[in-house]
């Protein structure tokens, strides 16, 4: 054994099933040793989870309790399943199959299909949109493209509940679902794209679900097959199956009860996509045998950000709240949690930025740092403060602002109205800036009003909303701006969005943070309108945005920055509200109105029958005409190959040796900065630079993601190295 399987990165397996439970407080104890008949356990954030359920397995194999190849352990992302499968050899349990639903119940059809059906499986399309927009076209139906992806939504919605599209208009109004359409053009579609499917013999990622579940119905034999494989089953983050899952998971089982689930009910965050905790509420009463299981011992958080995560639940309605659990810090104590209040969403984001910025001058790892927010379209005011200040981030879960299609069509459409603007009858009656972008962008789909619900047209909507609102920023800050100005503005500030970098700050939705954990934690727009959102309006909306806040809360290790803006632009009215669920928590703001006597404590239940359950000038650059390909003419819009000015299908007359110096050169720059190395240009930048091969500033200047800033600090340099000569020893930091 070399000295490399000592270290940390490679454990030692436990040398005995004994050793296998060392170091597992009482409750994951518990958990590890109850191995037969139906265990339920509710597991509140940062509890230690899924070293409780890993060690059960582990323990189970490694006693010779349970054959590894009889045990399936299933979750929802490839990334735990992928922890899971890590964590279980680390233990010494070979063998044991940890998958998501879907690629446990494809790996099934794969196998059985030729002796159910006959012949192959049909081909699996990775995304679906595109036949949804087949089906939009044969249905004589116009969809942009975040109708396409709402429309979407409602059809993997339908087919996870298990509703087919003649009962998708009743099944809708049921639910309280916030539609794009009208429910029987969406449901026309859906049996269109179902239609088209079977025309093409194609399936998607909800039919390898449903079609599993019809061969097991149907096929006693093939589902006594697969009972007499697996015959102990694990079920992580139950809180988030669907019914479909749950069916499944039922054939799966037969008549058995071993069964072991995990979730927390307050952490259920995906009901819009049919996900449901009542079937972890009720595990109870379909088992009335189980062992309950409670972990409540914080293993991730401080007491001072534990102690606002419950005061958060406390004050929640409803059943999942009933079911709440009480959390207790076993960490040492940290600082209490920041409460900041700032005069508009700008001075908000630089706020965060320079706190940011002192953070990692201390010390603090960028990737240990997250910013968490409501909607992906609040990303590019802080995208924006955190590049100002030289701060690498990450965004995770969404395109980055100026990369999402309908920034991206805006910007081509505010460009082509300042050159031809005085053609433009959209323009007649626009009188200053506001007005003018008000009007262009009314034809992008922008409204003085924000459409009804959530989903894929509200998020364009807010993206549109967005550029309004700079717009009218930017036309306070600089007296006499033109549309021109405005559009080199924008572009200023798209070519200093550079390429995400894991080492950087984390910028992430509530949604896509959950199940990962920082160090420090900054929740911003935390508002009224905000948090919750507008659109949340019946009980069972606001105590869903309760519990996002609360997962957002309980991502903070050791420190938390809660803030909110009382207006949106500088100078506007301060008509906001700190958000209703911080009310009696944060300091000033009254009791707390939490229900005493509601939630649980830590411990062991045994079964029994009958129990139930603000924004910087920049320089102006000169007015430009729309970007055409220099090649074949054609009038780009796609950012990458507006850097490079010709369409990435057209023949490239690249200059290799000069990008090779260029790119020398760039890495020289970056590391007497200490910047990564697209801080100086981004990859698609040199290509551009050396295929163009400008020869004085005004050509360097043309070039997208050259930019004033960068021209100033980079162009002398630039324009040697084209010209064949060695780049002067400049200062770096500029």
């Amino acid at each position: 054994m070399t000295a490399a399987t000592h270290s940390p990165l490679f454990p030692q397996a436990p040398d005995s099933a004994d050793a296998v439970l060392e170091g597992l407080d009482p409750e994951q104890r518990e958990v590890a040793t109850a191995l037969r008949g139906p265990v339920c356990v509710l597991a509140g954030a940062g509890t230690g989870k899924t070293r409780a359920i890993t060690h059960r397995i582990a323990y189970g194999v490694r006693a010779g309790i349970l054959q590894p190849s009889s045990v399936l352990a299933v979750t929802f992302t490839n990334r735990a399943a992928g922890e899971m499968r890590g964590r279980l050899r680390q233990l010494g349990a070979h063998g044991v199959q940890a998958r998501t639903f879907h690629s446990a119940a494809l790996r099934q059809l794969q196998y059985f299909w030729p002796k159910a059906i006959g012949g192959s499986l049909p081909r699996l399309v990775d995304r679906k949109i595109q036949l949804v927009a087949d089906a939009a076209v044969a249905c004589r139906v116009r969809l942009d493209r975040g109708e396409l992806r709402d429309v979407t939504a409602e059809i993997e919605w339908s087919k996870v509940t298990q509703t087919v599209p003649a009962d998708y208009a009743l099944a809708a109004g049921k639910a309280g679902r916030e539609i794009p359409r009208d429910p029987a053009e969406i449901a026309q579609l859906y049996a269109a794209y179902e239609d088209l499917k079977r025309a093409r013999a194609v399936i998607d990622f909800e039919d390898v679900l449903l079609l599993t579940v019809a061969v097991l119905q149907d096929r006693h034999d093939i589902a006594e097959q697969v009972r007499a494989q697996y015959q102990h089953f694990v079920v992580d983050e139950y809180q988030d199956v669907s019914p479909l899952q749950q069916r499944l998971l039922e054939l799966w089982l037969g008549e058995r009860e071993d069964l072991c689930v995990v979730g927390d009910a307050s952490q259920t965050i995906y009901s819009f996509t049919g996900a449901t905790p009542d079937h972890l509420l009720d595990f109870r009463t379909r088992h009335p045998g189980a062992t309950v299981v409670k972990l409540v011992r914080d293993y991730r958080s401080t007491p001072q950000v534990v102690h606002l995560a419950n005061g958060l639940l406390a004050q929640a309605r409803g059943r999942a709240a009933d079911h709440r659990l009480e959390l207790v810090s076993q960490r040492a104590p940290g600082p209490e949690p920041a409460y900041a209040e700032y005069p508009d969403e700008p001075a908000e984001a630089e706020g965060a930025a320079r706190r940011i910025r002192e953070l990692l001058d201390a010390g603090v790892p960028a990737a240990e740092i997250a910013v968490l927010f409501r909607t992906n379209a609040q990303s590019e005011t802080y995208e924006q403060a955190l590049a100002d200040l030289g701060v690498p981030y990450q965004l995770r879960g969404a395109e980055r602002f100026f990369d999402r299609p309908e920034v991206r069509k805006a910007r081509v459409a505010l460009r082509g109205a300042a050159r031809f603007g005085g053609n433009d009858t959209l323009l007649e009656d626009a009188v200053d800036l506001p007005s003018q972008v008000r009007a262009v962008l009314s034809g992008e789909g922008w409204t003085s009003q924000p459409p009804a619900g959530s989903g894929a047209v509200r998020e364009r909507w807010e993206s549109l909303a967005a550029l309004v609102n700079l717009a009218q920023d930017f036309a306070g800050a600089q007296r006499g701006a033109t549309l021109a100005d405005l559009v080199a503005e924008l572009d200023e500030r798209a070519s200093a969005q550079h390429a995400p970098t894991v080492q950087g700050v984390t910028l992430a939705s509530l949604h896509s943070a959950k199940g990962l954990e920082w160090d420090v934690v900054f929740l911003v727009g935390v508002a009224e309108g905000m948090m919750p959102i507008a659109y949340a309006r019946t009980d069972e909306q606001i105590e869903e945005e309760r519990r996002l806040l609360y997962v957002g809360v309980t991502r903070a290790r050791e420190r938390l920055q809660v803030s909110w803006a009382l207006a949106r632009s500088p100078g506007g009215r301060p008509n906001r509200r700190p958000s209703r669920f911080l009310d009696g928590l944060r300091p000033g703001s009254g009791a707390a109105t939490g229900r005493a006597g509601v939630g649980g404590a830590g411990g062991i239940e045994r079964g029994f029958a009958g129990t139930t359950a603000h924004t910087p000038v920049v320089p102006r650059r000169t007015q430009r005409s729309p970007a055409r390909c220099r090649v074949c003419g054609r009038t780009l819009t796609d950012a990458g190959e507006m850097k490079l000015m010709r369409c990435e299908d057209c023949p490239s007359d690249m200059d290799e040796g000069l990008y090779e110096r260029l790119r020398d050169w760039r890495a020289v720059q970056a590391r007497r900065s200490g910047q990564p190395a697209y801080c100086v240009f981004t990859d698609k930048t040199l290509m551009a630079i050396a295929e163009g091969v400008p020869e004085e500033e005004g050509e360097l200047a043309r070039i997208p993601g050259v930019g004033v800033r960068k021209l100033n600090r980079y162009g002398a340099d630039v324009l040697a190295i084209c010209a064949g000569q060695e780049a002067t020893e400049g200062d770096a930091q500029g």
